[in-house]
């Protein structure tokens, strides 16, 4: 489903997906909350991790995750530290706006170490829709 980055450095995790979307560009719609789930492969041993999530549109705008950044938090079957090589499932949860253009965009997710250096990185097609 997900694609290399072009924005930014980062290998492509083992799997990720947007829960409920099927075919791309997945349609998230405002006022919600989008699940994004991701398994990775830890390249090294990694103390503390940042999200981060860029739009690509004419220029790249990043969109602030507050406390949904802090990625330890949010590691489903182990916890900081990450040693290296440790197979580790993560949920990233970012609430669509009422205020997001519903058009279609593409946004770069990715995971940082604590020098910047990107652990993985996806580049995901969206539509956002008005809510049903």
């Amino acid at each position: 489903m997900e694609t290399k980055c072009q924005a930014s450095n980062g290998s492509l995790p083992i799997n990720a997906y947007v829960v409920g979307c099927l075919e791309l560009p997945c349609s998230l719609p405002q006022n919600q909350d989008v699940e994004i789930r991701v398994v990775f492969k830890a390249p090294y041993m990694l103390h503390d991790m940042k999200t981060r999530a860029v739009a690509l549109m004419a220029i790249p705008i990043n969109y602030p995750l507050g406390p949904n950044e802090v990625t330890c938090n949010f590691l489903n079957n182990s916890y900081c530290p990450i040693l290296e090589g440790e197979i580790v499932e993560y949920s990233l949860k970012m609430f669509i706006e009422p205020w997001f253009p519903t058009i279609p965009v593409t946004i770069e997710f990715r995971v940082e170490d604590k020098n910047a250096v990107s652990v993985w990185c996806i580049r995901l097609p969206i539509v956002v829709v008005r809510p049903q």
